[in-house]
């Protein structure tokens, strides 16, 4: 069971290639590309569920969606730009993608229903275009061939998901050792390039590992109107072609337990390369190559800031001995008064006192 759950996510991966496949010089990018998403410390704020409500207070960033082969301002995504928002709770870091488009589901057919995917930049020599940039063609791409040039990548289709409900890591997945997800598709892959991309966990055998699926995501229309919980026997969930709005929500630890570069590891006040990538299918059909759109069209900057404490935080002056000198400083005058009235007592009641000579006694 464990070995076919495997088998299909790779047929899907492998499936998908065409839509990410590169060749050649990277392409002009008219609009400059970059921008930046900013990840605030704000702990306890939001829910993955894919409702966008707790949200609302989180400053967003929005980025074209161009062709990822061919990043031309006049092919982009009709539906407009994607918004990116992003937060973290010094523990896990959640994203929250929001995309216009009409309500479009196929059950079990991912490539008839949108798509997202995340990919952050592991290796340093890992570039933006052609996934990694590494150039060994499948059956040579191993470890040490592409060391350097490493990404991570999630992956979200949602034709086995049900809106609201949560996907990605889990138990059954996570016991085979591998990033995969056999119930709603949102798998935690690695690559090198569009060609040697793999589940974590899974690939060439000097590539192979215990590995798990760090993220969980769940998803949502704004026309769906039932929010008390669908089931699978809902399907298609809503009305085909109803206007609105996808909403994409995901969350993963800061850092993981990987040891083989298939993970990226997140570090509270630095920087970290990434991009979003968006599929959405034209007319009931399934998207191809030209329906794979990417934010920007080089790498993104996820700025994963401290929490405003902490960015502001001075340590107060030790006080702790100026308490102790003053407290033993105030004991000292009160035990200097206290034998002073003793020593005035004691004189005034002696002078009182008759003196008798010792040889009168």
């Amino acid at each position: 069971m464990r070995l076919l759950a495997v088998l299909v996510a790779a047929a899907a991966l492998l499936a998908g290639a065409g839509a990410h496949e590169h060749h050649g010089e990277a392409p002009t990018c008219a609009a400059g590309g970059g921008g930046r998403v900013l990840a605030e410390f704000r702990p306890g704020e939001v829910t993955v569920d894919g409702h966008p409500t707790d949200w609302d207070g989180v400053e967003a960033s929005e980025f074209a969606l161009l062709p990822a082969l061919d990043p031309d301002e006049d092919k982009a995504y009709a539906g407009g730009k994607v918004s990116v928002k992003a937060v973290h709770d010094g523990v896990d870091v959640f994203f929250m993608l929001k995309v216009d488009g009409d309500y479009t589901y196929t059950k079990g057919e991912n490539t008839k229903c949108p798509s997202v995917a995340l990919m952050f930049q592991i290796g340093e020599k890992a570039t933006y275009y052609n996934m990694g940039g590494c150039k060994d063609m499948p059956g040579s791409c191993t470890s040490k061939s592409c060391r350097g040039y490493e990404v991570d990548i999630m992956h979200f289709s949602v034709g086995n998901a049900i809106p609201g409900r949560l996907y990605g890591g889990n138990h059954i997945d996570n016991a085979a050792g591998n990033g995969g997800d056999s119930f709603g598709h949102l798998v935690d892959i690695y690559a090198w390039n569009p060609h040697c991309r793999y589940l974590d966990g899974v690939g060439p055998k000097e590539n192979n590992s215990n590995a798990q699926n760090d993220w969980h995501g769940a998803w949502w229309h704004s026309s769906l109107t039932v929010h008390s919980g669908f089931v699978d026997d809902d399907s298609p969930y809503g009305k085909q072609d109803e206007k609105g709005t996808y909403y994409f929500e995901f969350s993963r630890p800061l850092r993981t337990m990987d040891r083989f570069q298939q993970d990226a590891q997140f570090t509270i006040g630095e920087g970290n390369n990434m991009a979003v990538a968006f599929w959405y299918p034209d007319d009931g059909k399934p998207w191809s190559k030209s329906q794979h759109y990417s934010a920007s069209c080089d790498w993104l900057v996820l700025d994963i800031q401290p929490s405003f404490e902490a960015a502001h935080y001075r340590p107060a002056p030790n006080r702790s001995w100026d308490a102790a000198t003053a407290f033993a400083l105030l004991l000292s005058v009160v035990a200097v008064c206290v034998s002073a009235f003793v020593g005035y007592s004691a004189s005034k009641n002696n002078s009182s006192v008759k003196f008798t000579p010792l040889e009168q006694i």
